[in-house]
């Protein structure tokens, strides 16, 4: 039995040999797929208990997602129960979201409400004036705003969620003091300043350039950025820009990326007018302009260099909150959506009786449901402590807008010409989410951030196991887990990775379905490195079908836990919750395979290839090639 069992080790073997192109990506190339290793403070690396980032190992780690996060305590419930009413009153009696989109700004008495409800200090501790609530109530209580005006979650996520998160996650004893304080007045906004004309997606490319001053002690600040929320009446800002620096390896001077705590007062930041934009008109986007502005050197925020690490830890921070506000946009327009339906009669009947309007409001539900579940869980996650969740917040943002945009198109659909007048609010919804596809990381770019982070963790992982293999007696005990860790077929020594014993006795056939999948996802993900090497990054057409797989894996995976606790609390919609998961598993399962296919799919390669041609004939052209039919 020991002899068949390194028979099929070898095969591993062979597979791990293949293996020695990924020693290191290029920081551009990966510039939006950087991970740190985490130390354990006992020494060695820490393991990395993202769901995520093992599923591209092919092993399953349900620490953060099998049981579903019940983050709150007692007192954190009765305490987010408080703040509910008043925030739902609010928005309701208070805030005019078709007047706040007619003028292009919040209301004045509106912006003096919320300053006065504590809106802006949400997230700052309680020592510094704040509220101090967890990411969990945070949640809820943005879930509630993006139901009413995404125009006013844009303004108060900008201020808190990317804002002056920095500096609660790096700032130092005395950066906190100082700034955060007066951040939670909502007297003094503030803003995330990193795109600009030259740099979108590619946040290393930046231009906006600080130097020391002789004296050594302020930098000097010159540069612009674009579209900033919050530009034009931001008093603090987070600002990225390049600064010169000494690498440690070759002694030569290099840019690297630095953030600055700046303040207008510094002098030399002025601010374009106000950009007319299609959604969220009422959020404040602006240029902003640095001349000369000197900056305290005690204002660097997280180190000289450190600014990447920085900008990308701030954005992974306030994806949930993106997730959050869009569950409660999808929640106001499907409630639309149902009013209409069970009151429109038609050919004698109501709408709702139809099957086409059932299968939208269906999938309107499901989508929802999803949305809901992947903000909760990360935020119930980054409450616990986690700090291995990069992966997750990228798919909970790329699914949250994706899903809001399909269930208000849906839902104007089901109200037909009504949806498309402005009375219903609809088409201010429909022009508001556009931008959430496209801000704090194009839905493109996190695609390829989630293929290509998760394919660089499982290289370095199967690099680390070709190592072993060198010294196979020493490293036997590695060699081993690791073949039965990862279950792969290939090896014929693992089975399927169980969920069964994670979920309630009815979601047993879903969970299979959703093993399945993970099953079959480590061994694609492993032929791919094997095939392309480091040109995996130029594979987009591929990278892009990896990433919907894992999407549909995670999201499948967070319904079931979720639909488990509902059911073992024994809640009035749990019913309802597991007949969602079991349409959103099944359907989803399909579309793994589906996608997973046409990664070895000739068939799929040749129209890829074609598509590639396609394109290019088309920008070389300066639009479609083909006149029109009639030649005239």
């Amino acid at each position: 039995m020991l002899k068949f069992s390194f028979n099929k080790v070898s095969l591993l073997k062979n597979e791990a040999n293949m293996l020695k192109f990924l020693q290191k990506f290029s920081e551009r190339q990966l510039a939006t797929a950087a991970t740190q290793a985490k130390e354990d403070p006992k020494g060695g690396t820490k393991e990395n208990m993202s769901f995520m980032m093992n599923l591209f190992r092919g092993v399953v780690q349900p620490a953060q997602v099998f049981p579903y996060p019940d983050a709150l305590t007692e007192e954190m419930t009765e305490h987010l129960k408080m703040l509910i009413d008043p925030t739902q009153k609010f928005f309701e009696e208070v805030n005019n979201a078709e007047k706040n989109d007619d003028a292009s700004a919040i209301e004045p008495h509106t912006l003096q409400g919320l300053r006065d409800f504590g809106a802006f200090a949400l997230q700052v501790p309680q020592e510094y004036g704040g509220m101090g609530i967890t990411n969990s109530q945070y949640a809820r209580i943005t879930e509630i705003v993006g139901g009413h005006d995404l125009g006013v979650a844009v303004t108060l996520g900008a201020h808190q969620s990317i804002g002056f998160k920095g500096i609660l996650l790096f700032g130092n004893p005395e950066q906190k003091a100082k700034y955060l304080p007066r951040v939670a007045t909502g007297k003094e906004f503030a803003a995330f300043c990193l795109t600009e004309p030259s740099s979108g997606s590619d946040a290393g490319s930046i231009r906006s350039r600080a130097t020391l001053s002789p004296d050594g002690k302020h930098y000097i600040l010159n540069g612009s950025k674009i579209w900033i929320s919050n530009g034009g009446i931001a008093d603090i800002m987070t600002v990225f820009a390049q600064t010169p620096v000494k690498d440690p390896k070759t002694g030569k001077e290099i840019d690297k990326v630095t953030a600055f705590i700046v303040e207008r007062s510094f002098g030399g930041v002025t601010s374009g007018p106000p950009e007319p934009k299609m959604g969220i008109k009422c959020s404040n986007t602006t240029d902003i302009f640095y001349d000369n502005v000197p900056i305290p050197v005690e204002n660097v925020l997280g180190g000289v260099g450190e600014g990447f690490k920085v900008a990308m830890n701030i954005l992974n921070n306030g994806r949930f909150g993106m997730a959050a506000a869009l569950s409660g946009t999808m929640r106001a327009v499907t409630k639309k959506a149902v009013e209409h339906a069970t009151t429109r009669i038609q050919f004698g009947r109501r709408i709702d009786s139809y099957g086409t309007i059932q299968e939208k409001l269906a999938r309107m539900a499901m989508l929802h449901y999803i949305t809901e579940s992947l903000a909760y869980c990360i935020s119930g996650n980054m409450d616990s402590g986690s700090t291995d969740y990069h992966l997750e917040a990228a798919i909970s943002k790329v699914f949250a807008s994706d899903s809001a945009w399909t269930v208000t198109d849906e839902a104007i659909q089901i109200l037909g010409g009504m949806g498309f007048m402005k009375g219903t609010g609809l088409e201010k919804v429909m022009r508001d989410l556009r931008v959430f596809k496209i801000f704090e990381g194009t839905n493109d770019i996190l695609r390829l951030f989630v293929a290509l982070t998760g394919i660089q963790y499982a290289g370095s992982q199967l690099k680390e196991l070709q190592m072993a293999f060198r010294q196979p007696t020493a490293h036997l005990s590695l060699i081993m887990e690791e073949v039965t860790k990862r279950g792969l077929r290939t090896v014929g020594l693992g089975s399927t990775p169980s969920l069964s014993h994670l979920v309630h006795p009815s979601l047993s056939p879903s969970a299979a379905l959703v093993a399945k999948s993970i099953t079959q996802f480590g061994p694609a993900v492993e032929s791919l490195l094997m095939k392309f090497g480091r040109g995996i990054v130029e594979e987009q057409f591929l990278l892009n079908r990896v990433a919907n797989a894992a999407i549909d894996i995670y999201t499948m995976s967070v319904a079931l836990s979720r639909a488990t606790r509902s059911i073992q609390k024994n809640l009035p919609s749990a019913e309802h919750e597991a007949l969602m998961t079991k349409v959103w598993c099944s359907e989803g399962s399909m579309r793994v395979s589906n996608n997973l296919g046409a990664l070895r799919s000739p068939h799929h390669a040749a129209n890829f290839k074609n598509m590639s041609q396609i394109a290019k004939n088309i920008c070389e052209n300066g639009g479609f090639v083909q006149p029109n039919p009639l030649n005239v």
